[in-house]
């Protein structure tokens, strides 16, 4: 199976907006992926936005980006307190990715989550994303749920068994609010990535996957 090469411009780094309705939300959708582009691209320019988040929730957001963002050159966090649940109804939330596409320059990665997805706030910025960046590449990644909402995702990246375990080491000693939670178990995310794994023909048994929504090819070789 081909590998996908990012193609930028010489000396430029690559430029990622990674983007969470929720504090654990970019974490358990795409937390080994982007491990990987952190180690892979060294000189990684992320900016980091979850959306809502107070209280306790929000110091373990800060405090998990921080740690999974450690030895990148160029990250910005934000953490911000939109309310939960009612996304859909917050026109000052459509306010805020204007906003979000006027700061620095134009991310060419951007990763959220999945459009179909049933919780209204992943759905809503799901959608805001599509509006805002529409010549970005969008990654979109799944969390796992009691709606039963997980899809048909086309595109798998690979991760070691390393690079799982280090994952579920994070998930665990970042969220300890979530611990109670029936959703929130390690055998749960390993099983995932371990079925996403054999759907991508993945070498090490393991992967997470993403639904891109539109994907330009501009060279093929």
């Amino acid at each position: 199976m081909l590998g996908l090469t990012l193609d930028l411009p010489p000396g430029r780094p690559l430029r990622v907006l990674a983007v969470g309705a929720h504090s654990d939300d970019l974490e358990i959708g795409a937390g080994g992926t982007i491990s990987r582009l952190i180690r892979e691209h060294p000189d990684l320019d992320v900016r980091w936005i979850v959306l809502s988040a107070t209280g306790a929730r929000e110091t373990e957001a800060r405090a998990s980006a921080e740690r999974l963002l450690d030895g990148v050159v160029a990250a910005s966090i934000q953490v911000e307190a939109f309310r939960e649940r009612f996304f859909p109804h917050l026109p000052e939330l459509k306010e805020r990715f204007d906003r979000l596409a006027a700061e620095g320059a134009p991310p060419d990665l951007v990763i959220g989550p999945r459009i179909e997805d049933l919780h209204q706030d992943h759905a809503t910025v799901a959608k805001l994303i599509r509006q805002t960046f529409r010549d970005q590449l969008v990654l979109e990644y799944e969390i796992p749920k009691m709606e039963a909402d997980l899809g048909r995702p086309n595109l798998f990246i690979e991760l070691s068994e390393a690079e799982v375990e280090a994952k579920l080491v994070h998930l665990v000693a970042s969220f300890g609010s979530q611990r109670s939670r029936t959703w929130f178990r390690e055998e749960l995310f390993r099983g995932l990535m371990a079925l996403r794994g054999m759907e991508g023909s993945a070498s090490s048994g393991y992967a997470e996957a993403f639904s891109a929504r539109r994907t330009l090819v501009r060279r093929l070789g």
